[in-house]
């Protein structure tokens, strides 16, 4: 598959989503994810389980390494679960080697964005996470998420929605995701487009973006902030990719070289940490 291919097959699936219910607007994008999807990792375990009513999916590779990883979804915030994002989080636990925990947050518009993050740290506060993992709208949940953790922890973030979102700040119309689209998304999320996203300093962030996405330039302008503030940012940006194109990651060799960079990374940086936890 190229990225051409992609991008056709995934908009295809969008615009048999846009005229149905919640529900099964729901149901058609979780399967559409789901044909990219790679088959599970060899000797991987994955279990499903419910906590006070949030659905999580366990995903242990065999000789799984300590501490356990917090995975938070994408979808526009209306959009998305364990199943819509199953081949990624396989893909991370099996790239970090460690146990990822995905969690099925409430969705608008029946829920506001402090149910999604009320879900997330619920979660968070039982597993205690070494790191926290966000996909497009789960990588907004994740920063926001960070400042309530007892404490401070990794952040990987794959292509979020970062800083001041207007006509001014985003980049140009893309595949897939258009500027019109990310302002959709501040009805459901009032902390973007608003303010600067305050993080502990100390926070250690590894970032994932595409070339071809409205949200690349802030979140390239957040992360120069981040690093001004003396953050520590590792950051790599998928060429010719574009939003959603992880889902097919095993069929991208851009997309894949660019995860397998971001998982090491934030690997790295898990592994220099075992002392601290």
């Amino acid at each position: 598959m190229d990225i051409n291919a992609f991008i056709t097959r995934f908009d295809a699936g969008l615009k048999d989503i846009e005229n149905g219910s919640p529900a099964v607007a729901r149901q058609r994008y979780d399967q559409l994810c789901q044909t990219f999807a790679p088959p599970n990792p060899s000797g991987m375990t994955i279990t499903d389980e419910t906590w006070e009513s949030v659905a999580l999916r366990h995903f242990i590779p065999a000789s799984a390494e300590s501490g356990q990883v917090l995975y938070i979804h994408g979808g526009g915030f209306t959009l998305g679960s364990i199943d819509s994002h199953h081949g990624v989080a396989a893909s991370l636990a099996e790239q970090l080697k460690r146990h990822v925990i995905s969690v099925s947050y409430r969705l608008a518009p029946e829920a506001g964005y402090h149910n999604m993050l009320e879900d997330c740290l619920k979660v968070a506060e039982v597993i205690k996470p070494i790191a926290v993992v966000g996909d497009s709208a789960g990588g907004r949940i994740a920063i926001d998420l960070a400042p309530l953790l007892h404490r401070c922890v990794p952040l990987g973030l794959i292509y979020p929605p970062v800083g001041k979102l207007n006509q001014q700040t985003l980049g140009a119309d893309a595949p897939l995701l258009s500027r019109h689209d990310v302002l959709s998304l501040i009805p459901y999320c009032p902390w973007i487009g608003n303010h600067f996203d305050t993080l502990p300093p100390e926070t250690q962030i590894e970032v994932l973006s595409v070339e071809h996405d409205p949200l690349t330039a802030p979140l390239e302008k957040a992360i120069a902030d981040w690093r001004n503030n003396g953050m520590p940012v590792g950051y790599r940006c998928a060429k010719n990719m574009v939003h959603a194109a992880l889902h097919a990651h095993a069929n991208l060799p851009e997309m894949q070289s660019a995860w397998q960079d971001f998982c090491q990374a934030l690997n790295k940086r898990l592994t220099r940490n075992i002392g601290y936890w």
